[in-house]
């Protein structure tokens, strides 16, 4: 006879961690106020318990040899954003588990109704909404132009109805609008919560892997922005993609933060417009469009998104401080480098920002996380302070030291060649890396090769 018990927990709604009692503060991760109860149920049977009871049934798990198992790489669904197939390495995988995160309003749910109107050229596909109503998705599909036989909606929260739908269309994909609506009515938590977000994904899991079916997972993130639930969440997925940017630009890059099938290097870029995402597939000259001609403080620099070079503009700012402590700012840069830089620039080059603010912007919401950053800030900063002109069809890149030395950093051909096609005829790279560019089709190119800030600082004076 099976005996049910219930059992109270407290499971920490930021990294999972159970007790038996209520903390104040997580023991495991230090958040506060973050332990919440949750009453599970027990179920034990007394006839397995006894000693005349019988012995619990044992499956085989179905075992292949590594030969028998097929590499074919050509299964993967192309979905028509190129951008979005680029950064999950050609497209989707069959039987993948793709996490989809990023700020509210950030385009989570119009780039999947997007891919969706091309996906279902061919694929059956069931679009599970938690949050919205049936007609509401109408709505917006509606509006996008998604109109298709092929997209079926089913508005629940209940995962096990999605299971069972799952099994009766066997459709080619699942999309999952969000993971934090979802419930298992087995558990007595709330939707939402650490063991509820578990335990649906692991549902999900399973449909995927058994039946091949790729699944797209929508996810929410804290006031952190960090993606919302169990940290065990991010390592049950094959692939972690992040919409970043600001919800008052229309720019947004789509980054994998984790991929199995792919490099985590690649970025999209994509515009929000009237009509939904649209791709930027040279983000070089979006980053570029507007910038001023001959304004002191301005410096072109080329980062390495993945295989692909990125142009943007570097703006600083240096102004006499009104307060006892100059401030210092940095916006898409990191602000310890930008410390750094400017402590180099006092020390080794003998320009002193002690009684300034200085102020670093990156123009487009794009962050520079990139060494080869470092030389076209330091150069902008100097800019300022000296009111000179970085010349406008001047571009830099290069990794400062703590001696003011410029080090050579990597794909210097990619970077010089992305430059001249953009019209940059001038580029000051370290001296090191010049006898790895082949100059053949970049006539009129002028190379600057600098071993330290002082010279690339003489080509501003």
């Amino acid at each position: 006879m099976a005996v049910t018990k219930n059992k109270s927990v407290y499971v920490c709604q930021s990294c999972g961690y159970e007790s038996a009692k209520w903390y104040g503060r997580c023991p495991d991760c230090g958040e506060w106020n973050s332990m919440t109860e949750e009453v599970r149920q027990q179920v034990s049977s007394a006839k397995s318990r006894s000693a005349g009871g019988s012995a619990p049934t044992v499956r085989e798990s179905t075992v292949k040899k590594l030969s028998e198992i097929s590499s074919d790489d050509s299964q993967r669904y192309v979905t028509g954003v190129g951008e979005l197939d680029r950064v999950l390495g050609g497209g989707i995988v069959a039987g993948s588990v793709t996490l989809l995160s990023g700020d509210p309003g950030i385009g989570k749910s119009t780039l999947l109704l997007q891919i969706c109107e091309y996906l279902c050229e061919g694929l059956k596909i069931i679009y599970v909404s938690g949050e919205e109503s049936a007609r509401q998705l109408k709505l917006r599909a509606n509006r996008l132009g998604v109109a298709s036989d092929n997209l079926y909606i089913c508005a629940t929260t209940d995962i096990e109805s999605v299971l069972e739908t799952v099994r009766r269309l066997s459709p080619d994909m699942v999309m999952i609008d969000s993971i934090q609506t979802m419930n298992l009515a087995a558990l007595t938590s709330s939707a939402g919560s650490v063991t509820q977000i578990r335990e649906c994904t692991q549902v999900l899991i399973g449909i995927a892997k058994s039946m091949e079916v790729p699944v797209f997972i929508v996810g929410h993130v804290n006031k952190d922005g960090a993606i919302a639930g169990p940290k065990v969440l991010e390592h049950m997925v094959d692939a972690v993609l992040y919409f970043e940017g600001e919800r008052q630009q229309n720019f947004r890059i789509l980054r994998a933060v984790k991929n199995r099938y792919g490099s985590t290097n690649e970025i999209g870029v994509f515009e929000m417009a009237q009509d939904g995402l649209r791709e930027v597939p040279n983000p070089s000259q979006m980053m570029l469009s507007g910038r001023p001609k001959g304004v002191s403080g301005t410096c072109v620099a080329c980062v390495m998104e993945g295989t692909r070079p990125i142009l943007a503009e570097v703006q600083a700012l240096v102004s006499k401080t009104g307060f006892g402590n100059p401030r210092r700012q940095a916006a898409g840069f990191d602000y310890n480098r930008a410390a750094l830089l400017i402590a180099v620039l006092e020390k080794r080059c003998g320009y002193f920002f002690g009684n300034l603010d200085a102020y670093i912007n990156v123009v487009g919401g794009l962050r520079l996380d990139e060494p080869a950053a470092d030389l076209p800030v330091a150069m902008a900063l100097i800019s300022n302070l000296l009111d000179k002109s970085v010349p406008d069809d001047l571009a830099a890149f290069g990794e400062v030291g703590l001696a003011g030395e410029v080090r050579a950093v990597g794909s210097i051909q990619q970077r010089v060649s992305e430059s001249y096609r953009l019209g940059f005829t001038t580029c000051v790279v370290p001296k090191h890396c010049v006898k790895q560019i082949d100059l053949r089709g970049m006539p009129g190119l002028n190379l600057i090769g600098v071993q330290n800030l002082s010279q690339a600082i003489a080509v501003i004076r």
